[in-house]
């Protein structure tokens, strides 16, 4: 706003200049003929440009969160998908290729080609794996819940962790940025909860009510004391989660003190059109 009004200011003095030595010409005679058309061409340009309203862009907070988190899908797609098309298939190769030398080697190296062999495999597999996260690619084709359910059974396929994941009503017609963002809230309650929680159980629950679309994580862990301002007390993966239920209208909250699990709930509402025929069906 103060580099605005500088220009202002700046664009006033040079208009006021111009009419000077339009008014020395007229009454003194005092400058050449071309300068007195310059000047007027100045004075007519300046003169409009403050009379046009000043057209600046501003970005209100959350427009631009918003905007981070669509450049920050973005950047996770294009990372999967080099992930899955590039790396993937450069890994492929090498296993196609130690298949070939383990055929035409000695007896004597089977069992280091064999070792390759399982190498380039749990590589490929976790290339696979991260690619997955990075991109939920069956969120449109599965859904949310088949989705989340496959999500947590590769993620928590090596642990002693129980899980359940309750859902009850049919999620189709969720719209896309609701399930990418129930996904990701689960997808960082899940990564914190093997960081940090050392649990033992956890439930994950979605269910579509009335008001919109409810998630539920809990778990049995440690536990920890949640931040008043998450994102300004290095909680970076709790802020992201509120900021994402924030963005779509609802609410996020954090159940949880040390010894006793946690247990987060989010509530994504439904637009306003979706409402309105919930309420229709409702009543007739």
């Amino acid at each position: 706003m103060g580099s605005n009004k500088a220009l202002r200011w700046a664009a006033l003095s040079c208009l006021a200049a111009s009419a000077c030595n339009v008014g020395v010409y007229l009454f003194g005679n005092g400058l050449p003929w071309g300068l007195l058309v310059l000047n007027v061409l100045v004075f007519l340009s300046i003169g409009y440009s403050i009379s046009r309203p000043s057209h600046t862009i501003e970005f209100q907070p959350q427009e631009l969160a918003q905007h981070m988190l669509q450049v920050q899908e973005t950047e996770r797609h294009r990372l999967s998908r080099e992930l899955h098309d590039d790396i993937g298939q450069m890994l492929t190769a090498a296993k196609m290729q130690s298949d070939w030398l383990q055929r035409r080697a000695a007896e004597d190296l089977h069992p280091q080609c064999a070792m390759l062999n399982n190498i380039l495999d749990e590589t490929l597999a976790k290339v696979r794996d991260v690619s997955a996260i990075l991109n939920p690619r069956q969120l449109t084709s599965l859904g949310l819940e088949a989705s989340l359910r496959e999500h947590l059974l590769r993620t928590l396929a090596d642990t002693s962790i129980l899980w359940s994941l309750e859902c009850h009503q049919r999620l189709a017609g969720i719209p896309e940025e609701m399930a990418v963002a129930a996904f990701r809230i689960t997808q960082e309650a899940v990564t914190n909860m093997l960081r940090h929680a050392q649990a033992r159980n956890l439930l994950v629950r979605i269910q579509r009510r009335p008001e919109g679309l409810a998630l539920s994580v809990s778990d049995d862990g440690l536990g920890f004391s949640p931040a008043s301002n998450p994102g300004q007390q290095g909680q970076r993966g709790m802020a992201g989660m509120i900021e994402r239920a924030t963005l779509l209208g609802g609410h996020l909250t954090v159940d949880s003190q040390p010894g006793h699990g946690t247990h987060i709930q989010a509530l994504f509402p439904w637009a306003p059109r979706a409402r309105e025929r919930a309420d229709i069906s409702k009543h007739s």
